[in-house]
């Protein structure tokens, strides 16, 4: 299979979300478009001529990438095209917080795309600060004596929406996370997965331990694996 991330990128080690960019491209293929907003995955998406994309690729604003998302579906309808596949990659700030308005307005409408939020519980990009989907406790730079309010539940939202298909994933089991991608594709419409992404950086693990820390997660049940087709679980 052709390697659609090229190797050596600039993220750090022990990322788990360009684990997760490899797997969408390795289960979705070349006839696929990725948008990336300011973050993390911006990363790969790079800038002026130099990208770690073998796909075509576009960075929208932090807070307008479901918007792109639905002008490309429409575009993509009006001419016909079935076989291209319509992907944001974007981190939790991008996703819960900044972009939420956006996404939540493109799912509303209906189009067809597949939303992809890494969530590492921080933005982690500009400096760990605190977002939506930091969990009570939880210590960033913004936050140094722990969050005070909880995890924001996008998925409990998006679900209200009547979202066709929704999941929750997990790096540390890919394979799981590729099973939902092969389903999301074929939705008439939007869909959503929230894959938990630890951060070694963030988080001051060992690069080392990032499939293992998001294992950990969802064998004790601090981050159940699911899926809602049409709002059933």
């Amino acid at each position: 299979m052709t390697n659609l991330v090229s190797k050596g990128t600039t993220v750090c080690q022990g990322c788990g979300m360009e684990l997760m960019a490899r797997a969408i491209l390795e289960e979705l293929g070349e006839n696929t478009i990725i948008l990336t907003p300011p973050s993390c995955s911006a990363i790969l998406t790079g800038f002026g001529d130099q990208t770690a994309w073998k796909v075509p690729a576009f960075q929208s604003n932090l807070e307008n990438i479901a918007a792109y998302c639905s002008g490309i579906s429409t575009a993509l309808e009006f001419q016909n095209r079935t076989d291209v596949n319509v992907v944001a990659l974007a981190g939790d700030g991008g996703t819960v917080d900044i972009g939420l308005q956006a996404l939540s307005g493109a799912i509303e409408r209906g189009h067809k795309f597949i939303y992809i939020c890494y969530d590492n519980e921080a933005y982690m990009n500009t400096g760990i600060q605190r977002s939506g989907s930091t969990p009570e406790g939880a210590w960033t730079t913004t936050t140094p004596g722990g969050k005070k309010e909880s995890k924001k539940d996008i998925v409990g939202m998006l679900m209200a929406q009547g979202i066709p298909y929704i999941a929750t994933a997990s790096v540390g089991y890919i394979d799981d996370f590729k099973k939902k991608l092969e389903k999301a594709k074929d939705i008439d419409g939007p869909a959503y997965i929230h894959t938990l992404t630890p951060c070694a950086t963030g988080w001051r693990f060992h690069s080392r331990e990032t499939i293992k820390i998001a294992q950990l997660a969802v064998d004790t049940n601090l981050y159940p694996l699911f899926e809602a087709i049409d709002g059933e679980i």
